[in-house]
């Protein structure tokens, strides 16, 4: 970040200070925006409906709610949401309309939250009636949450959001092991979930999904399933792309006893193909003509899926090297990092004899676009598994919760991590890519789960290494919490450097780009810049709102556009417009919602919502 004339910027703080900590984004629409002051504490109360703008107040937290807000500037600050939403967070997706779809599972007998009046289900093996949900839709905006209906068992589940925006939620556990529900994004407060007659064609439970370019969703895996299949099915009778795919590589990463590549991490790449790996190894997967089409050097040291749990996330895709329709623009370099673990046997030993064993603590780097690939490992300064890896909107990586012994799994961990660390990918000293950061006051352990925000915080929630809710006679209880943490870039000292969008001028459907398209971003900086506009301080970024469980982030990426032009708004002294290119394929960005960030000297603004389409 680049802090520099700052005594001069400040002289024209009486001037413009009504410019700052005042601007509301309007996306897809408008609505009132509400005061930071009549936003209710967390009481679970059922919120209105704010859909389609939202003001952000990440900075103007109240420091005392914060676990720790020592050094925001350096080591980011934390502040208590709500001290419960009723269920433990284990799955959360974040929605176009600025909501967050959260749920945890069914089977272990009543929430703490009571569905509405003659809202039960009926079909639970643990109770008969259940009037309690499992699942809340929590508001952003107003921080209040209202409780949805789950019909069957969404345990260890997986999702991907289709390009209607709609959250595509597939299998689960027990009766809900092969089921398909929808969630789709509302106006109002009516929306609920929506269970399909239509079926997966296996059951599924620890699987994961990824959207892909013609809009359908692959689902791979689960426990002892080796295969992968489609939603949707093709409309075309008996056409192979309808049955389920036999996948020997699922079944030749498959530990006795332990498993440890359930989970497994998908990454779709720019030529169409799936990065998918599991246990130690990892593939490029042609799923069309369902062969693979090239294996990786396995990576070194600890196992990385569950229930040896790591994370993983393809680093940044730039777009930024080449102008529209060059090799560079539609081939970009691309690089899987993938951190934490633990040994095999962990599992083993914690699970039947109480013995942690400590988790891994490094983290390796694969750039698979290279001619002859190979693992580059990084230690990290704390042993972490079960870590919530997630791409800011800076390019950096942000690595929260999880525990330093231990695998995933019921009472398998023990020395929780509570400090974030930082990754810049970039930096070329491998000693200062790590950075640590503030801690948080609550353990987030088994079954936990954490999501990029449109305001650039990190919503973080859950953990319950039980079989039941238990919150006392415990080490680590049962949380029903949300926080947010606020990393170093949302400190109020950087606000004059920081970019607000007003508009995104992309034609004639609003907020809708399409692909190779040139568009204009319109913001207003915090304060007036008197230095001349320098094109390498700016980055436009597009982040797909990922589905977060068991510390992996289910399509998640960012893509750092190409900028065409950089200039200041005519009779404004603190507005710029940036014009860039979108994407040029939908394998480089599949069709649906992004976040738009504009970022300026490391300094991120709250994002605007568009489609690819």
């Amino acid at each position: 970040m680049a802090f520099q004339n700052l005594s001069s910027r400040f002289i024209l703080i009486t001037i413009f200070c009504f410019l700052t900590l005042s601007s509301t984004v309007t996306v897809f629409g408008s609505a009132s925006s509400l005061p930071l002051d009549d936003i209710p504490e967390g009481d679970g109360v059922f919120p209105s409906a704010f859909p389609f703008q939202i003001r952000f107040h990440g900075d103007d937290i109240d420091p005392k709610t914060a676990a720790y807000s020592v050094d925001y500037a350096t080591g980011g600050q934390w502040a208590l949401l709500q001290k419960s939403i009723g269920v433990s967070a284990m799955h959360m997706q974040v929605m176009y309309n600025n909501k967050v779809v959260i749920f945890d599972r069914t089977d272990f007998g009543p929430s703490n939250l009571t569905l509405p009046p003659g809202i039960c289900r009926h079909n639970d093996k643990v109770l008969q009636v259940d009037c309690t949900a499992h699942s809340v839709l929590y508001d952003i905006t107003t921080n209040t949450y209202r409780p949805l209906t789950v019909q069957t068992n969404v345990w260890c589940s997986s999702g991907a959001v289709n390009a209607d925006g709609t959250l595509v939620q597939t299998g689960g556990y027990n009766a809900g092991d092969d089921k398909i529900r929808l969630f789709t994004p509302c106006n109002d407060d009516k929306c609920d979930w929506v269970e399909l007659p239509q079926i997966l064609t296996v059951e599924r439970w620890y699987s994961s999904d990824q959207i892909l370019p013609d809009g359908r969703v692959i689902i791979v895996g689960g426990r002892r399933q080796f295969s992968y299949e489609f939603f949707p099915k093709s409309p075309v009778r008996n056409s192979p792309s309808n049955n389920v795919v036999y996948f020997p590589f699922l079944k030749e990463t498959t530990d006795p006893k332990e498993e440890n590549n359930l989970y497994p991490f998908l990454h779709l790449l720019p030529d169409g193909n799936l990065f998918v790996f599991a246990n130690q190894r990892s593939i490029i997967l042609d799923y069309v003509h369902n062969r693979i089409i090239k294996e990786f050097p396995q990576i070194p040291g600890e196992k990385r899926t569950y229930p040896s749990t790591g994370s993983s996330l393809m680093l940044p895709l730039n777009l930024s090297n080449g102008g529209r329709g060059s090799s560079t623009s539609s081939s970009p370099t691309v690089e899987v990092l993938i951190c934490g673990g633990a040994k095999g046997g962990s599992y083993i030993k914690a699970s039947q004899k109480g013995v942690f064993t400590s988790a891994s603590s490094t983290c390796g780097r694969l750039r698979v676009t290279d001619p002859n690939p190979q693992w580059v490992m990084e230690e990290m300064p704390q042993h972490r598994v079960m870590p919530d890896m997630l791409l800011l909107p800076t390019g950096n990586v942000i690595i929260l919760n999880g525990a330093a012994k231990g695998s995933a799994g019921w009472e398998c961990a023990d020395n929780p991590v509570v400090n974030p660390l930082l990754y810049t990918p970039n930096e070329p000293d491998l000693k200062k890519r790590f950075t640590l950061l503030n801690p948080t006051a609550i353990p987030r352990m088994y079954h936990s789960a954490a999501t990029l925000l449109p305001d650039g915080r990190i919503l973080v929630g859950g953990s319950n290494p039980h079989v039941n809710y238990s919150f006392t006679g415990v080490k680590y209880p049962t949380d029903l919490s949300l926080e947010a943490f606020s990393p170093p870039y949302k400190a109020p000292q950087y606000d004059y450097l920081r970019p607000t969008i007003s508009s995104v001028d992309v034609g004639p459907i609003q907020n809708v780009v399409s692909y190779g398209q040139e568009f204009s971003v319109t913001f207003d900086m915090g304060l007036f810049q008197p230095s001349d506009i320098i094109h390498k301080e700016y980055m436009v970024a597009m982040v797909a709102p990922s589905f977060n469980t068991h510390s992996f982030g289910m399509n998640q990426r960012l893509l750092m556009l190409n900028i065409v032009d950089i200039q200041r708004v005519q009779y404004s002294l603190v507005a710029r417009k940036v014009t860039v290119y979108a994407p040029s394929t939908k394998n480089i960005a599949p069709p649906g919602y992004y976040m738009l960030f504009v970022v300026h000297q490391g300094i991120p603004g709250p994002a605007a919502w568009i489609k690819m389409k």
